[in-house]
Parts: structure tokens; C-alpha cells; sequence
């Protein structure tokens, strides 16, 4: 069995969801292909999921215009946001009040989404599009591109041409593996703890990330005035040492480390591990391939810009694509996105391995450097314009 699409997305994601959705929009027939189930979203629950994301005022106003906004029935946002050096006296936060001159007028700085919600919304729109052909449990046994076009193999035995093929898989990407595409990584030797918390007293619409001497600690307020989802970042020995620590231990360490911001704690979910690396591909497109999001780039959670950036690479793709539709799929096309994503992808991936170095470890010449900047930038209302603008965009 053969079917023609004009582009075929690899992993319903956010991002490849974000994608397909973009390119229904502008009358191109999408197929996604996925291993894993259709995507849902999950039933009313008390319990939130451990994987969130923080969702910037430009990834909404997309993911609005993308008719996913809507269907989300579960999202948090956060109004203030405050920042300092666990050992030191630096310290700076940004809020929507207008009383730090940075982001006044503002109804939120964004919003802690649980990935579930997210992925689950963005089904619900794709259903709604006739453009968008759903091929979920089902494993790619072979592709192939070239200046003609592209072709995936399913091990179902259904063959799927298309102008355009995207990878839009992850991390691990198997498209990026299947075309070669090089990539650039280093391990951060950081390793993320995410869990979900209750709180004795309440967040109140705020985020707060402090920095161990080991990594940072984010606190992200969920959709209850007394759960957190926290992403402790921390150097993989001690964090294998936190990971084996009875509950009422772990609660007591990050207490410790939030400088007891919240009153006492309590684990609502079990904690999981993440090791954390960097990567980045070296080339991005190929003819009639290209690739988007974390199969592209994968960045330090310190910023909570992974998905945010994907959603960027999405909307750029999707300018590119409307300004020459009948390029589709053309080197010449798809090396105008790669240059563009590149760029900002590096910027990025600089700023926060820069941030990374800075609030690592107790040296006392990079205390008082990191120090003195959170200072010097809490005063300095367009230093703080500068920085809310890089987490909103």
C-alpha cells in the first residue's frame, strides 16, 4: 500500500505536533508517524504528571493561533519569577506588577504546563484537521531522501512519499541517524531530578530557582497554589547520592536548598533521573530533510527554553515554507531554516553552557562575579528588560 503526502512528520511531540498543525494551516497534507499510542489528554486528576514544561508568552500566542490553546485543561501561569545564589547575596526577580520596570502590563511572564496537557491539547486539534493523516504504533523500517523527494517504509509494509520529510523524533533521533547527520555533545555531567512536591505554604504564581554550589534548583508552581514540580539540576555523583535517599531526607535537602522558601515539604510523586547533554547536529537539512526541535539541539534545562526553542524552529520552517510553497522541500528552501534556526540555536546553547559555568561549583572569584551580576541586574531595570524578553521569546 503507497500514500502521498506532501510532507511526512516523524514524532508527535510537542513540536512535530506543532508542526503538522502549522502545515495544515497552510493547505499541505501531513502524515505523523509515531511508535507510541495517539497522544491523549489525560482524565481529571488530582495527580500531575512529572514532566512539564514552561511554556513562554510567543509559544502561547503559537500554540493559540494553532487551535491547541484551548483544549489545554490544566495550566499554571506565574507572575513573578525570582532568581539568587544559594551562598551569596546575589539575587533578582522580574513580575508583572510594573513595580520592577521590566515586564509591566504583562498578564503572566508564562505558564508551567504539564507535557501530557500539551500533547494531548495538540491531538485534539490535529483531529480536528483533515489535512493530517495519525499513523501512531507504527515502526519505521526504512527512509530514503533525495532532490525528488522522500519515502518512509513502515514495518507495517506501507510505503509513504512525500516532498518533505521532517524529524521531529527527539534527543535520539532516528531520522537524524538514518541521513548521518553528525552531531556535536558533551555531557554536562549534570543530572536532573524532577518530581512534584506539596508545599505548606503556597507558591503564589511564582517561580524560584536557586543555585547550589552543585546546580540549580527550579521550583515551578502548578495548577494548585500548593504543588510544585521541581527540576533539581545537579552534578551526577550528588545527585546519585539524592536519588538514594529516603523521601523524608530528600524533602529535607531541598528545604536546604530553596533557603526554606516554602515551609515544609512533601514528595507527591516518585523522583525520576534525567542525565543531561548537550547536542547539536551539524547539519540540519539534507535535500527534501530537515530536522526540528530536540533532534536538532538539546539544551541545559537551567532557562526551561528546550521546548520553547523547538517551537521556534517550527515557526520558522513554517515561514520559510509559505514564502516559496512551491519549493517545498528544495535544498535551496531548507537551507534558508537551517541558517536562521542555527544561529539562534547557537546563541542559546552559548548562553546557557556560559550560565552553567558561571553558577558551578564554590570558586570564590566566579561567587563574586555571578554575585555581583544577579546585583547589578536587580538594579538595572533594562538589564532586567533584556533578560525577561530572552525568557518570554
Amino acid at each position: 500500500m503507497k500514500t502521498n503526502v506532501d510532507v511526512i512528520v516523524v514524532g508527535a511531540g510537542i513540536v512535530g505536533q506543532a508542526l503538522a498543525l502549522g502545515l495544515a494551516e497552510q493547505a499541505i497534507s501531513v502524515a505523523i508517524i509515531d511508535k507510541l499510542p495517539a497522544p491523549k489528554l489525560p482524565q481529571t486528576s488530582t495527580d500531575f504528571s512529572v514532566r512539564v514544561s514552561a511554556i513562554s508568552s510567543a509559544s502561547e500566542a503559537f500554540l493559540r493561533h494553532l487551535g491547541a490553546w484551548q483544549f489545554i485543561q490544566r495550566k499554571q501561569a506565574y507572575t513573578h519569577m525570582e532568581v539568587w545564589d544559594q551562598d551569596g547575596f546575589g539575587h533578582i526577580d522580574f513580575d508583572t506588577s510594573g513595580q520592577s520596570n521590566a515586564f509591566e502590563g504583562a498578564a503572566s511572564l508564562g505558564h508551567i504546563i504539564e507535557n501530557d496537557q500539551l500533547t494531548g491539547a495538540l491531538q485534539k486539534a490535529i483531529e480536528q484537521r483533515n489535512e493530517i493523516s495519525c499513523l501512531y504504533e507504527q515502526s519505521i523500517q526504512h527512509m530514503h531522501a533525495d532532490e525528488t523527494g522522500a519515502q518512509v517504509l513502515l514495518k507495517s509494509g506501507e510505503m509513504i512519499n512525500a516532498k518533505l520529510l521532517v524529524g521531529a523524533d527527539g534527543a535520539n533521533s532516528q531520522v537524524r541517524r538514518a541521513f548521518g547527520f553528525k552531531q556535536t555533545f558533551w555531557d554536562y555531567d549534570h543530572t536532573a531530578i524532577v518530581a512534584n512536591v506539596k508545599t505548606n505554604q503556597t507558591h503564589n504564581n511564582t517561580a524560584k530557582q536557586a543555585f547550589t554550589p552543585d546546580g540549580p534548583l527550579a521550583f515551578l508552581p502548578l495548577a494548585d497554589p500548593n504543588v510544585c514540580s521541581i527540576v533539581f539540576s545537579q552534578q551526577s555523583e550528588k545527585a546519585r547520592e539524592l536519588m538514594a535517599l529516603p523521601n523524608a531526607e530528600f524533602e529535607k535537602a531541598l528545604l536546604v536548598a530553596i533557603n526554606n522558601q516554602f515551609g515544609k515539604l512533601e514528595l507527591l510523586s516518585e523522583r525520576k533521573a534525567l542525565n543531561l547533554r548537550m547536542r547539536y547536529a551539524r547539519t540540519w537539512v539534507g535535500n527534501s530533510v530537515a530536522l526540528v526541535g530536540d533532534a536538532a539541539h538539546t539544551i541545559h534545562p537551567l532557562a526551561g527554553q528546550g521546548a520553547n526553542l523547538g517551537l521556534a524552529d517550527v515557526q520558522s520552517l513554517l515561514q520559510i515554507i509559505s514564502q516559496s510553497p512551491e519549493q517545498l522541500g528544495s535544498l535551496f528552501q531548507l537551507k534558508k531554516y537551517e541558517r536562521w534556526r542555527k544561529a539562534d540555536a547557537l546563541k542559546v546553547i552559548a548562553s546557557m553552557e556560559g550560565f552553567k559555568r558561571l553558577f558551578d561549583g564554590s570558586d570564590p572569584l566566579k561567587k563574586l562575579v555571578r554575585n555581583t551580576g544577579l546585583f547589578a541586574a536587580n538594579k538595572l531595570p533594562f538589564v532586567k528588560k533584556f533578560f525577561i524578553d530572552q525568557a518570554s521569546s
